[in-house]
């Protein structure tokens, strides 16, 4: 892996179809102006239609002659998840990047009934991913990328307590969700290579990267100090959203990445070039990964075709 891999080394994209979660700002967004530059077409799937339409028009002014499309897609509604698959035009997908998440809300629930950072960080994207994944199958070179987080190392997940029924602490909530991120993708690699697939499932994380993703869940309480003081931390130690999207590309579009592995940031899993990073073996246990897949199955109702 080069040592300073960046938006540059991106092959050329054009021909190739991608669908962005979360991609109205923050990673997103940033990936999104990224893969348009070097040609792909994008479909922005974002809860809010203003704020989508906002961010393709911005896609477009700065990158001339973007392939851009907003779609709607709220993860927290399984219904919409499956209205944005059966929407989705065309037989061939080269990438899916499942990048939107929720970090550290107090504790709700999703339209399904689900813990909210669980709902929307695995369960939602586990449903798509499955949904789509027929035209990705079909599509030479596809990749999935989940975008997880290195506080994924604060805990396993506990099957017996899966939307956090017995007891709630957002940071553990919001850790397990990570994890089932990197679950999901170790047992959807097994899956794929079972089935003789070349369809590459990878994993990636932004380290610490300046996006809203960190003050949501202050602002949702009021509470103003804290709003102010993550917002300094952001200012003072985060790298960009640019640069914290970097791992996200080298996972879709990096020559010979492999299946189940991990990109994040090479300085201690913060910032800088893209590096293979490290993660908690709880994420690489074969029997967690289908009991985890058994149970997502179960939930959304959404069977995979591998």
């Amino acid at each position: 892996m080069s040592q300073g891999w960046n938006a540059q080394d991106i092959p050329d994209q054009g021909g190739r179809t991608a669908v962005v979660t979360g991609a109205n700002s923050g990673l997103g967004l940033a990936t999104t102006r990224a893969l348009a530059a070097r040609g792909a077409r994008v479909v922005l799937a974002c809860r809010d239609a203003s704020r989508g339409e906002e961010a393709a028009a911005r896609v477009r002014r700065v990158v001339p002659g973007a392939d851009v499309a907003f779609a709607p897609l709220d993860l927290a509604d399984l219904a919409s998840v499956r209205e944005f698959a059966d929407r989705f035009e065309g037989d061939r997908l080269d990438l899916l990047i499942d990048n939107a998440g929720v970090m550290a809300l107090p504790q709700g629930r999703t339209a399904d009934g689900f813990e909210t950072q669980f709902g929307v960080n695995h369960l939602g994207h586990f449903a798509l991913t499955g949904l789509l994944l027929p035209r990705l199958l079909a599509t030479p070179g596809a990749r999935v990328v989940a975008v997880s987080s290195f506080v994924h190392t604060l805990s396993g997940l506990d099957f017996d307590d899966l939307n956090s029924e017995h007891g709630y602490r957002r940071w553990i909530a919001y850790a397990r969700s990570k994890t089932a991120n990197l679950l999901f993708v170790h047992e959807l690699a097994r899956r794929l290579e079972r089935a003789g697939s070349e369809v590459v499932a990878a994993a990636a994380h932004p380290g610490y990267a300046s996006t809203n993703l960190q003050t949501a869940g202050v602002r949702m309480e009021r509470r103003r100090t804290a709003e102010r003081i993550v917002g300094w931390g952001n200012t003072l130690f985060a790298q960009t959203a640019s640069a914290g999207a970097l791992p996200t590309l080298y996972a879709a579009t990096a020559p010979g990445v492999r299946p189940d592995s991990f990109t994040g940031p090479r300085l201690l899993m913060t910032r800088g070039a893209p590096a293979p990073s490290w993660r908690a073996r709880w994420t690489l246990d074969d029997a967690a990964g289908e009991r985890l897949w058994a149970a997502s199955e179960e939930l959304t109702g959404v069977t995979y075709p591998v």
